[in-house]
C-alpha cells in the first residue's frame, strides 16, 4: 500500500493544513478493509475541494487506486468513489446517458460531492446526492456495507460527511442524454428580483445569480435543457450579454463553459467552468448558507445591508435554488432552499470578521450550511438539520469506537 498521495497536504486553496500521521492509498477493497479495521482514527480524502478540516484524521485514505471502473446497468451507473465528474460525464454522454445536474465545477470527486451535499441549481433539481440509488462503504469493523434505496439506513447514509465509513463506489440514476444552452444577462435590478424572484429562478432549468450586493445583480446565468423548451432571449430589465463573461466580474472568461445561447452536450454547459483549466479564480475560499425558499428575499436584503463590509474580501456571491429531498443531512432535506454562496479572496485572516457578520446577519433565518465550506462559528451547527439526531445514532451504531469521529465532527455535531 502506497503512503504517498501525491498532494501537498492541504486543501484546494491552502487555507487548511491536514495533520495525518499516515497518508494511505490502498490498491484493493480488501486492503482498505484491513486498513480501516486496524485504524484508530481514519477518514476518506476526496479531491480536497473543502475549506474546513472535515477530512482530517490520523489516517487519511484515498480510494484513487481502487480502480476507476464505470459499470452501466440499464439506466444506472456504478462509479468508483474517487471518480471525477470530468472523467465520468463524457463516457456517459457517449453511451447516450446524462446526469440531471452537475456542480459549478467538474473537477471534484463523486463521493466527496455527495458526502457533503454539494449541488447544482434549479427550482425542480435536487442536489447531487439525490442522484444516488445505492452505495458501498467500508465501516469501522472493516465490513463492506451495501445500501440501496430500500435499505432503512439509506436516507441517512448518502450525505454522510465521512462519518459512517469510507465509500468505495456509488450507483447513480441516469437520464437519456440531452443538450443544454446557456445565456448570461447583466445588470438585473434588485427591485425586479424582489418582485419577480420566482419568475426569474424558473426562467430556465438552472439559474444562477452572481452579485457583489451593490447597485445591481451583475450577472444572471440561464441554463436551459433544450428538450424542455427554448432558452430565453429576454429577462425583465437585464440585457443579454453580447460576449462571454466570467462569473467573477472582471476576470478573463478563458475557463468558463460556452455561453451566448450555443447548444452543446449537457456536461459542457451544466458546470460554470471547463475541466481543462483551474476553476473559478484558481484559488479562493468559500462559504455557503441555505435558507428556506420563502425567506430568500429576506436573506438577500440582509446581505445587501452588509455590502460595505463584504466589499473588503468578497470576490463574488452566487444565489441558486435547490429542490427539497429526503436525505437526512442534505441542506434541502424537507424543504426547497435558496443557497447564498460566497467566494472569498484567499485571505483567511481578513475573511473571519466579515464572515462572522454574515453568520450573525443570517442567524435569525436559521440557515443550514454546506458541510465542506468555511464557517467562523460551526459549534453545534448540525442542530439546524432536523434529522441530525437520527444521524448521530446511525453513526454511533456503525462506528461505536468513533474511528470516523474527528475534532470537526465533534464540534459540529456536539
Amino acid at each position: 500500500m502506497s503512503e504517498n498521495l501525491d498532494w501537498p497536504g492541504t486543501n484546494w486553496c491552502g487555507n487548511v493544513d491536514y495533520t495525518p500521521a499516515q497518508l494511505a492509498r490502498p490498491r484493493s477493497v480488501e486492503e482498505l478493509q484491513r486498513l480501516v479495521a486496524a485504524s484508530r482514527s481514519i477518514r476518506g480524502a476526496g479531491s480536497g475541494h473543502t475549506f474546513n478540516a472535515i477530512a482530517d484524521a490520523e489516517v487519511m485514505v484515498t480510494t484513487a487506486d481502487l480502480g476507476g471502473r464505470i459499470e452501466l446497468e440499464g439506466d444506472r451507473v456504478w462509479v468508483s468513489a474517487h471518480t471525477r465528474y470530468a472523467d465520468l460525464c463524457p463516457l456517459l454522454d457517449e453511451a447516450g446517458w446524462a446526469l440531471p445536474a452537475l456542480a459549478s465545477l467538474p473537477h471534484i470527486s463523486v463521493a466527496g460531492s455527495v458526502a457533503t451535499g454539494t449541488h447544482g441549481t434549479g427550482d425542480r433539481t435536487g442536489n447531487l446526492a439525490t442522484q444516488v440509488t445505492a452505495l458501498e462503504l467500508v465501516t469501522a469493523s472493516g465490513d463492506l456495507l451495501h445500501l440501496d434505496s430500500d435499505h432503512p439506513d439509506f436516507a441517512g447514509s448518502v450525505v454522510n460527511v465521512g462519518a459512517l465509513g469510507v465509500v468505495t463506489r456509488l450507483q447513480l440514476q441516469l437520464e437519456p442524454r440531452f443538450d443544454v444552452a446557456q445565456r448570461v444577462f447583466t445588470d438585473l435590478s434588485w427591485e425586479v428580483l424582489e418582485n419577480h424572484f420566482d419568475e426569474i429562478t424558473s426562467a430556465a432549468t438552472a439559474v444562477s445569480l452572481f452579485t457583489l450586493y451593490g447597485d445591481v445583480v451583475e450577472e444572471v446565468w440561464l441554463k436551459q435543457r433544450l428538450d424542455r423548451g427554448p432558452l430565453a432571449t429576454e429577462l425583465f430589465d437585464a440585457p443579454a450579454a453580447t460576449e462571454t463573461l466570467h462569473p467573477i466580474v472582471g476576470l478573463a472568461p478563458d475557463n468558463v463553459t460556452e455561453q451566448l445561447g450555443v447548444p452543446g452536450p449537457w456536461y459542457t454547459r451544466w458546470p460554470h467552468f471547463i475541466p481543462e483549466k483551474a476553476p473559478a479564480s484558481g484559488k479562493e475560499i468559500q462559504s455557503e448558507f441555505f435558507v428556506r425558499r420563502d425567506r430568500a428575499v429576506e436573506a438577500i436584503a440582509a446581505m445587501r445591508r452588509l455590502r460595505p463590509v463584504l466589499a473588503e474580501v468578497l470576490m463574488i456571491s452566487e444565489i441558486r435554488t435547490i429542490a427539497a429531498d429526503d436525505l437526512w443531512l442534505s441542506p434541502a432535506q424537507g424543504q426547497d432552499v435558496v443557497a447564498l454562496h460566497f467566494t472569498w479572496q484567499p485571505r483567511p485572516g481578513a475573511i473571519v470578521p466579515v464572515l462572522a457578520q454574515v453568520e450573525q446577519a443570517l442567524a435569525p433565518l436559521a440557515p443550514r450550511v454546506h458541510w465542506g465550506k468555511l464557517l467562523v462559528d460551526d459549534r453545534g451547527i448540525a442542530d439546524r438539520f432536523p434529522l441530525a439526531g437520527q444521524f448521530r445514532e446511525l453513526a454511533a451504531r456503525l462506528d461505536p469506537e468513533g474511528k470516523f469521529v474527528n475534532p470537526w465532527f465533534t464540534r459540529v455535531f456536539g
